[in-house]
């Protein structure tokens, strides 16, 4: 199991069966995708029929329409109120969760107001301020994938003047979009910026299981007792932890080793080495969520794709394939 993980991201297109293990996750969203517009399509269908029935026995099409009127009413109420911290997503100042802090910390106003309470809805009139700016929601949709190098922050400002990963991505947009999740200073990698706050909340939230594959350069390497206490679990300062695999790079060279991870515990790689006496010289995200850095150098970026848009807002809670839940 080890081996077929690790080569997913050293020697991918060589291996036939990680391949073919591919080809068949896309086929299983693809069914899944087809499924949902399918149920679509049944219900547009089911709707047309009954409206040629209305007409056919006399009915009028205002009469049939009439008991939708309370749910077009709150579809409407939806889109034009939301929650404070979901509106600070949407307007791409920074996910739900963070958002939720800023609120906290009396740093927005609505209509001139401070609002503490997360959950406060934002109405269509309201005007909304941070950092003395006015808010307005994004409505172009921007996905940006990210080769981060080290020695740059994954934040959208630092008070010290150092290098952020938005400063890489100046010249992709012009919206506001901000990382979903974080990687190290010294860590390098994948890292996905948006400005759609519910992809970002999905893919933050622990349920879905999000899987993340590192590379990990040690200062030494890693013998075949801790490689297996690894694979075990183990239990750190703030709770127990355990890796979905782990795998060498080669057997003359023990110190590259590739995990697979889906906790998004804070430093969580590096603190697995370090409780084990090893020095993580260099930490390398490979693939996170499906998405590679493939064609992509280091300190460059690329747009998402639709169909990677698309396999993103499809994943479940608890997708198998994408990481195991912890022990």
């Amino acid at each position: 199991m080890a081996k077929s993980v690790f080569d997913k991201f050293i020697n991918k297109e060589k291996n036939s069966k990680v391949k073919e293990a591919f080809r068949q996750e896309k086929k299983k969203y693809k069914k899944e995708r087809a499924e949902y517009f399918e149920q679509k399509k049944a219900a547009i269908r089911e709707a047309r029929a009954a409206e040629k029935e209305s007409a056919q026995t006399g009915k009028s099409l205002k009469a049939k329409k009439a008991p939708q009127a309370p749910a077009t009413i709150q579809k409407q109420t939806a889109d034009v109120a939301m929650p404070l911290n979901k509106y600070l997503a949407h307007c791409g100042v920074c996910s739900r969760r963070d958002a939720a802090d800023i609120i906290r910390k009396s740093l927005v106003k609505v209509n001139g107001e401070i609002v503490i309470e997360p959950g406060y809805k934002v109405q269509p009139k309201d005007v909304v301020t941070y950092n003395k700016k006015k808010l307005s929601v994004s409505k172009n949709l921007v996905y940006v994938l990210l080769n981060k190098p080290k020695d740059y922050l994954t934040t959208t400002d630092d008070p010290q003047g150092r290098k952020t990963v938005l400063q890489l991505i100046a010249k992709a947009t012009d919206q506001r979009v901000y990382p979903i999740g974080r990687l190290d200073r010294n860590t390098s990698g994948v890292l996905l910026l948006t400005n759609d706050g519910d992809l970002t909340q999905q893919l933050s939230h622990p349920s879905y299981n999000i899987s993340k594959i590192y590379e990990a350069r040690l200062d030494k390497p890693l013998t075949k007792a801790d490689f297996e206490k690894i694979l075990q679990g183990l239990i750190l300062e703030d709770g127990a932890v355990k890796v979905d695999s782990l795998a060498y790079a080669d057997s003359k060279d023990k110190s590259i080793i590739g995990i697979e991870i889906h906790s998004g515990r804070n430093r969580i790689v590096r603190r697995i080495f370090e409780h084990l006496g090893y020095d993580v010289k260099a930490l390398d995200r490979v693939m996170y969520a499906g998405l590679t850095k493939k064609n992509v150098e280091r300190g460059r970026w690329r747009y998402l794709t639709e169909k990677e848009v698309r396999l993103l807002k499809f994943l479940k809670k608890g997708n198998k394939n994408l990481g195991k839940k912890e022990a």
